[in-house]
């Protein structure tokens, strides 16, 4: 039997990199991707051969269309196929709103929403010639309720959020299932800006009493990525209670 390929973008470190390591520990293809950390996603890459499976590592934003056509070329012509899209990569901004440039608005709108809606474009022909196929899109609690101080990337996991249920209905009679996983605080290098009182504070907040770990998200990921056909649309929060 074939093995199954996988496409986790943002997987040079933390969530995406545990993501895409999972899928190989279970013997899946790994395609993995990032904008700019091209030594930390070649290093990933050979972690992940390690566990004697295909990973081909490609360097370019997935919010730029050209860039997307390109891997997904690669990944027809390597691997035939494409069974299992997890969007991952996303930028935070932290500040005011009043204090945020156009540009930067822009650039957390094309690297956290536009990816997604360029990944599904492109991934969705290959599923539908398959019939079938797993959307798992990367969201934070964030999405659901806003952040202060954090309201562009709120926007853009709420949008994530919406686009989840949205092509999830388009996509079930197809037999692809598109759900979303809305992470509450994780440690990864995303967090490390924050002070240590800062952080105690934080991790009070969660009834759990700890932040998440990069490898439970990816346990929950490969699980929807290999089963439960009959659940999609769904916003699964993965916060310790936190929301």
């Amino acid at each position: 039997m074939p093995r199954k390929t996988v496409l986790v973008t943002g997987a040079s470190r933390g969530i995406g990199k545990a993501i895409a390591v999972k899928f190989a520990k279970k013997g899946y293809n790994v395609v993995i991707n990032c904008a700019h950390r091209e030594a930390e996603l070649l290093q990933a890459q050979k972690e992940i051969e390690n566990y004697q499976v295909a990973c081909t590592a490609f360097l370019g934003d997935m919010g730029d269309l050209p860039a997307c056509e390109e891997l997904f070329r690669l990944i027809l012509k390597q691997y035939g196929s494409l069974e299992v899209l997890v969007n991952n990569a996303g930028i935070a901004y932290i500040g005011l709103l009043q204090d945020m440039s156009g540009n930067d608005w822009e650039r957390i709108l094309r690297t956290n929403l536009t990816s997604v809606f360029n990944c599904c474009k492109l991934a969705i022909p290959m599923m539908l010639s398959a019939k079938q196929g797993k959307i798992i899109n990367i969201s934070s609690v964030w999405g659901n309720v806003g952040a202060s101080c954090e309201v562009a990337y709120s926007a853009t996991k709420g949008g994530i959020n919406a686009f989840t249920k949205a092509l999830a209905k388009e996509l079930a009679p197809s037999n692809i299932q598109v759900n979303a996983v809305a992470c509450g605080a994780i440690d990864t290098e995303m967090n490390q800006w924050m002070e240590e009182d800062e952080l105690i504070g934080l991790v009070e907040d969660i009834p759990t009493g700890r932040l998440g770990r990069a490898e439970e998200v990816a346990d929950l990921v490969y699980h929807l990525g290999y089963k439960n056909a009959y659940l999609t649309g769904q916003i699964i929060g993965l916060d310790g209670g936190w929301t």
